[in-house]
């Protein structure tokens, strides 16, 4: 049976998406300072994910990947996005700037929640939300791996669902994205064929609620 909340807490803290600058940062920029221009930079955006979920090893120590999941994404700040997957299952996450809406096409079943304040310590802030960072993260440099900058958010929350995030960046560009929870898990993201600031009206982010749909108020 497949995990209906794993999307969800992903994304409000359950989480993130990215795209260039626009104006790139130099190979040799800090981390922050490619992650700072970037959300300055940065009002919208449209791209591509795979996401995976890697469990801490186990007494053999080998860890546990799942299958890998895929979609799209598109954003607008502060608060409003589409999160598709499309495999292995169909599922959308999107947010108004006022209420996130989380659709099981297979269920044919829509939960409704508020987006309020969970944003703001949650990984989809860093991506989606303001560009006050620093308000409701710690954010320090996590040196380099794999070709990548890598910059570490620790929310200040302590009611979060992801004790730390890390983003890996390129020429100003995030590439990677990795969320730890308390349970040693991690979901691990990669971005790719971003579209910078694309033409997007606010209404492009309304929810059409689905014909039949059951809907559940949260």
């Amino acid at each position: 049976m497949k995990n209906t909340t794993f999307a969800a807490k992903m994304m409000i803290g359950a989480a993130s998406v990215a795209c260039s600058l626009l104006f790139a940062a130099s190979a040799s920029a800090s981390a922050l300072e490619q992650f700072k221009s970037f959300a300055a930079g940065t009002k919208s955006a449209k791209g591509e994910f795979v996401q995976r979920q890697v469990k801490k090893a186990d007494a053999g120590g080998k860890a546990k990947v799942s299958t890998p999941a895929s979609g799209t994404f598109e954003f607008a700040r502060p608060g409003k996005f589409i999160w598709t997957y499309l495999k292995p299952y169909e599922q959308l996450l999107q947010a108004d700037g006022d209420k996130l809406y989380i659709y099981d096409k297979d269920l044919s079943q829509v939960t409704v929640k508020k987006l309020g304040d969970a944003l703001g310590s949650s990984p989809a802030a860093i991506l989606f939300g303001s560009n006050d960072l620093e308000k409701n993260f710690t954010l320090a440099e996590a040196g380099t791996r794999d070709g990548l900058e890598w910059l570490k958010a620790t929310p200040k929350a302590k009611d979060t669902t992801f004790d730390e995030i890390t983003i890996g960046l390129r020429n100003g560009v995030p590439e990677a994205m990795e969320l730890r929870d308390s349970f040693g898990q991690t979901s691990v993201l990669a971005f790719k064929n971003f579209q910078k600031n694309p033409a997007l009206s606010a209404n492009h982010f309304k929810f059409v609620m689905p014909k039949g749909a059951d809907v559940i108020n949260n």
